[in-house]
């Protein structure tokens, strides 16, 4: 099945959600037609496991971050960097370039990516966030949850739409570790002087 998946990420990639044919994925994978419909149903089930598989790798990565216990500078950055990681493979590109670009054709998978894949980061971030307010080394002026959401699109909202729609295909891993650094920088200490 994974065959399936990975032809499916190259042709999508490609040619677009759209224009992307099953028979151009089972040609790259091998195997049959049938067995892709058994799998996973059609074009869109396709799509759907391709944003699980995603999703499974960006646990992963969360769960391995183990934040708790780190001081904000060092747990924000060591975050940033993970889900940097996340968003920069194939897969992610793939992934935001369907959901971004064709949400609205495809609610359903639209919905699902952002109540399972952003809500995961956000909730992990939220905790850590709570936990580090409770402690007295944070200080929010809003919601842990809606701090999460800030600092996850300051750093992540600009390289997710440029990605998205092909303007920074493949961006420099030094560009984008230097941009997440100067955001976690912002996010911690804010613009005004103090």
């Amino acid at each position: 099945m994974e065959k399936f998946l990975d032809a499916a990420t190259e042709v999508f990639a490609e040619k677009g959600y759209q224009h992307a044919r099953l028979s151009e994925i089972v040609a790259r994978a091998g195997g049959s037609l049938a067995t892709l419909y058994r799998a996973f149903g059609d074009k869109e089930g396709l799509a759907f496991a391709i944003v699980e598989r995603r999703l499974q790798d960006m646990t992963r990565q969360l769960d391995a971050m183990e934040l708790k216990g780190l001081p904000p500078p060092q747990a924000l950055r060591k975050a940033a960097r993970s889900i940097t990681e996340s968003l920069t493979t194939p897969d992610a590109y793939l992934v935001n370039r369907i959901v971004i670009g064709e949400g609205r054709d495809f609610p359903a998978l639209r919905d699902w990516y952002f109540d399972n894949a952003v809500t995961t980061i956000r909730n992990r971030l939220a905790s850590y966030f709570q936990q580090q307010v409770a402690a007295g080394a944070l200080v929010l002026h809003s919601t842990p949850e809606l701090a999460a959401s800030q600092f996850f699109m300051m750093l992540f909202g600009d390289l997710t739409i440029r990605t998205a729609c092909g303007y920074m295909p493949n961006p420099e891993t030094d560009q984008v570790l230097a941009f997440i650094d100067g955001a976690v920088e912002q996010f911690l200490h804010g613009a005004l002087p103090r």
